[in-house]
């Protein structure tokens, strides 16, 4: 679903409203009438198209995040897909304040780069690697990779955020990143590895031991490429379960 298809993000106008609207046909902002819905609530809901269609020219994609409930963010996705980062991070344990970051994955426009602590992970390349993210794209990464990353880099990463393990929910999808992927079959080189593999192979490589790192790079960067697909599936399905045509 794009953005053009909601009307979601208008004052006095929810889930039952907006449906309303689709069953008569008025699936696009383009089709749209104030007649539709009639009173002051069909002009609040032209005015919203006018501003919306300025915003979607300039690749707002921070208006209608902020104008859509957070429980519809998932509607983002389709529309600024390709303005979006999809990032994991790797960590020496739980505590943002006590542990270490020691992986970063991001992937944009098709590329995937990673970043390791004692080389080139910093917070000028971090600051770099978000410059151009409009939205972010996670799982679980508002309660766990972005406050790690701001407490370790005292970086700012507050911007239009879809995390998916809550859009996996809205499906009945629950459990960790791996459990998801299994449950949709999406799947993995090295399904044996686990988060706390992850903290045993950066124990392993600071001790010297040859292949740790690049095993852990790897399960980083398919964390992160994963997410794309898993972004796709869901918000995929949530289109065919919401959206009336």
């Amino acid at each position: 679903m794009r953005v053009e298809n909601s009307f979601i993000g208008v004052d006095g106008v929810g889930e039952q409203t907006e449906r309303s609207i689709w069953e008569q046909g008025v699936t696009h902002w383009d089709e749209f009438e104030p007649g539709v819905v009639g009173g002051k609530r069909g002009d609040r809901i032209q005015r919203f198209i006018e501003e919306g269609r300025d915003h979607l020219d300039a690749a707002d994609v921070a208006y209608f995040d902020h104008q859509f409930p957070n429980s519809e963010q998932w509607r983002l996705y389709e529309t600024f897909r390709d303005r979006a980062c999809f990032f994991d991070i790797e960590t020496t344990g739980l505590d943002e304040q006590r542990n270490q970051v020691t992986t970063v994955s991001l992937h944009q426009d098709g590329e995937t780069e990673t970043l390791v602590a004692g080389d080139d992970l910093t917070a000028g390349n971090l600051r770099a690697a978000f410059a151009d993210a409009d939205l972010l794209v996670t799982f679980n990464g508002k309660r766990f990779d972005v406050p790690f990353l701001e407490a370790n880099f005292d970086i700012d990463l507050q911007r239009p955020h879809l995390d998916l393990m809550y859009t996996c929910k809205k499906i009945g999808l629950s459990g960790g990143l791996k459990q998801v992927e299994k449950d949709i079959g999406i799947e993995r080189d090295r399904p044996d590895i686990s988060g706390r593999d992850a903290v045993r192979l950066w124990r392993e490589h600071e001790s010297g031991r040859d292949g740790a790192l690049e095993t852990l790079v790897s399960y980083n960067r398919e964390d992160t490429v994963n997410l794309r697909t898993l972004a796709d599936e869901v918000t995929g399905s949530l289109h065919d379960d919401v959206f009336v045509r």
